[in-house]
């Protein structure tokens, strides 16, 4: 197939990725706020639930392309299953991590300086590094077995359930601030509009799916094309790529000073990424990397730590330190690319 069509199908499948998590977070923030969780919450769970969707999927396609063909036909689309390709996986959820923290926490704090939440220090925070060192310390052998998964993914489950009962418990007032009126009324809304949101559910994750076997697909295509190995592709444009959702909701929210939107998004999709998605993954059929090496992990971890003094000073993160976030992220890029592997 020509390079041209490849490339089209690749930016097709981003586009479907970055609409299909706007469509679920929508629906699903909006149930949430029905519920009465706060925002901060909201962006911990639910939305960087939703914004790590891609990573699932693309973790999925590319760990077991079979699991991901089954669903994808149901909305009437063929999948090739392929042949499995576990370093995208690793490389995804990894670079992610990294372009999380780095680069998305680096350009909304330049864009305006974020205010950081007390809880997401004293917990958030905390579990993400334990998470981290968890899974590196996992990764010594460079496989991820199924038992491992499973206790990743059962992290995960303990976490939003505690998340969700303290945030029933508070009544804070001032908890919905960083919604808009419009936002907040739609949520008061009856049948109707519960019914919109499991619509918007339903098809964000049907475009999820079908925008993650595109992007798999057609990106191991041009890696072929340019003779580029996977394991780069995975740790920039695919980690990029899926990485749109939260990019895009950060920018937003800093331009409306959302700061809990921002920060809960970013590190909640970490904590996601390491437990939910390489949970899953690895559950469905063990994690074998060959190429990701341990610099990407050392990065991924020293990030995690180094964003908690980061936080902690005044608890904001200013222009400066996010000018040395996103210079982290861009110096990274180019180390994936000169590195021999």
């Amino acid at each position: 197939m020509d390079l041209t069509i490849h490339l089209l199908w690749l930016t097709g499948g981003l586009v479907f990725l970055y609409f299909g998590a706007e469509w679920l977070v929508k629906g699903a923030s909006e149930i949430a706020l029905r519920l009465g969780i706060s925002p901060l919450v909201v962006g911990l769970t639910v939305v960087a639930f939703g914004t790590s969707m891609p990573e699932l999927l693309v973790c999925l396609k590319a760990n077991s392309p079979e699991v991901v063909a089954a669903p994808a036909a149901w909305f009437g689309f063929a999948v090739d299953v392929g042949v499995a390709s576990p370093d995208i996986a690793f490389g995804n959820i990894v670079g992610s991590n990294i372009f999380n923290i780095a680069l998305i926490l680096g350009v909304a704090s330049l864009i305006r300086p974020i205010e950081v939440h007390s809880q997401l220090i004293r917990r958030e925070l905390p579990i993400l590094i334990v998470a981290s060192l968890v899974f590196v310390a996992m990764m010594s052998d460079m496989v991820l077995m199924r038992w491992e998964g499973a206790l990743l993914a059962a992290g995960v489950v303990t976490y939003v359930f505690m998340s969700v009962r303290m945030a029933r418990g508070e009544k804070d007032i001032d908890q919905y601030e960083e919604f808009s009126e419009e936002e907040i009324e739609k949520a008061k809304q009856g049948g109707g509009r519960l019914l919109i949101d499991l619509m918007l559910i339903v098809v964000g994750i049907g475009a999820l799916v079908v925008g993650a076997d595109w992007l798999v697909d057609h990106g191991e295509s041009v890696a072929r094309v340019f003779g580029v190995p996977e394991v780069i592709i995975s740790l920039t444009l695919f980690a990029l790529g899926t990485s749109l959702p939260e990019l895009a909701t950060s920018v937003v929210a800093a331009l409306k000073r959302q700061g809990d939107i921002i920060t809960g998004n970013a590190i909640g999709s970490c904590i996601f990424n390491l437990l939910a998605v390489m949970g899953v993954t690895a559950s469905v059929k063990p994690l074998q990397a060959e190429h990701i090496a341990w610099m990407d992990l050392w990065v991924m971890l020293g990030l995690a730590i180094l964003i908690m003094p980061f936080m902690w000073s005044r608890k904001r993160i200013n222009r400066v330190e996010g000018a040395i976030l996103t210079a982290v992220a861009l110096g990274y890029s180019v180390l994936v690319v000169v590195i021999d592997r």
